[in-house]
C-alpha cells in the first residue's frame, strides 16, 4: 500500500495464545482497497491463526482491527459486543478454507444461496433489507448465484452435489459461496493445498481473475510463483511475527531477512 493511499484494513498489535504457547506475537499491517496480500511462511508460523483472528473464528487476546477507518474489534472491549455485532463483523471478511467446507447435503447452487438468504431474511425482519418480501430476496440471490457460478466457470454444475465434483471444482464453489455474501476482504487459507497439482491451476486462475475485478484479498499460500506474480504485497511470517513485508518484486528479488532468504531458497528448490 502506498503511503498516500487510504487503508481499507488496519491490523494493530494482534496477539493470540493457546494455553502457554503464544502463536501471534504482535502483528501489524495495513492494506488498501483492491490490494492483494500474500502471506507466506513455514508451517506453524501463525499464518492460519492470523486469518482466523481476522474472521473472528478465533478471538485475539490483544490488539485492534479497523476496517475503512472504523474500529470493528478491540480486544479490550470485545466481551461487550453482542452476538449480532460479532456476526456483523464476520461478514466483512469472507474465508475460503483449504478443505472446501461445502454442505454435502445441498447442491452447488444451494451452497451459494443458503447463507445469503438467511442473512437477507434477518434484514427483512428488522427492516434493514432493500427487499420487502422474501420472494424478492430469493429471486435476487438466485440471480446473483448464477452470475457467480458463471464467474467461476461452474454454472452447468449448479444442480450437482459436492461429492460429484473434483477438488478443484469444489474449491471454486467455495470461492463463489464466499463472494455471495459480498465481503470487503476475501481471505484464502492455503486454497490449493488439498488439491492435486493438475487441479491447482484452475483455482489460482479464478483468484487471478478476481484480482482484475479489484477485489481486496489476503492469500495464505505455499505457491511461490503465484504469490510473486499476483500479490501486490508479501508478508513473510516466522515464529508468530512478521519477519519481513514489502512489495512482491522487492521481497522475492531482494530479501533482507536471513530467514526469508533460506525459506525462499528451500521453496524454489522444491519447484
Amino acid at each position: 500500500m502506498s503511503k498516500n493511499e487510504k487503508a481499507l484494513l488496519e491490523v494493530k498489535n494482534i496477539r493470540k495464545s493457546f494455553g502457554k504457547t503464544e502463536v501471534l506475537k504482535g502483528i501489524d499491517f495495513t492494506m488498501g482497497k483492491g490490494e492483494v496480500v500474500a502471506i507466506i511462511g513455514s508451517s506453524g508460523s501463525g499464518k492460519t491463526t492470523l486469518l482466523r483472528c481476522l474472521n473472528f473464528l478465533e478471538t485475539p487476546d490483544v490488539g485492534t482491527i479497523s476496517l475503512d477507518e472504523k474500529v470493528i474489534f478491540d480486544a479490550e472491549n470485545h466481551k461487550k459486543l453482542s452476538d449480532s455485532e460479532i456476526r456483523s463483523n464476520r461478514l466483512h471478511f469472507g474465508l475460503v478454507f483449504q478443505s472446501f467446507n461445502l454442505f454435502p447435503q445441498y447442491n452447488v447452487k444451494r451452497n451459494l444461496t443458503l447463507a445469503a438468504e438467511l442473512l437477507e431474511f434477518e434484514k427483512i425482519k428488522n427492516g434493514s433489507s432493500q427487499y420487502k418480501e422474501k420472494k424478492d430476496a430469493v429471486d435476487a440471490i438466485s440471480k446473483k448465484a448464477d452470475e457467480l457460478l458463471v464467474q467461476v466457470g461452474l454454472l452447468e454444475k449448479e444442480k450437482s452435489y459436492p461429492c460429484e465434483l473434483s477438488g478443484g471444482q469444489q474449491q471454486r464453489v467455495a470461492i463463489a459461496r464466499a463472494l455471495a455474501l459480498e465481503p470487503e476482504v476475501l481471505c484464502f487459507d492455503e486454497p490449493t493445498s488439498a488439491l492435486d497439482p493438475e487441479l491447482t491451476g484452475e483455482v489460482l486462475k479464478v483468484i487471478r481473475e478476481l484480482k482484475n475485478t479489484n477485489k481486496t484479498m489476503i492469500v495464505v499460500t505455499h505457491e511461490m510463483e503465484f504469490a510473486k506474480n499476483v500479490a501486490d504485497t508479501i508478508i513473510y511470517m516466522a515464529d508468530g511475527v512478521i519477519e519481513e513485508m514489502g512489495p512482491s518484486q522487492e521481497v522475492f528479488e531482494n530479501p533482507k531477512s536471513e530467514k526469508l532468504k533460506s525459506f525462499l531458497k528451500s521453496s524454489f528448490e522444491k519447484l
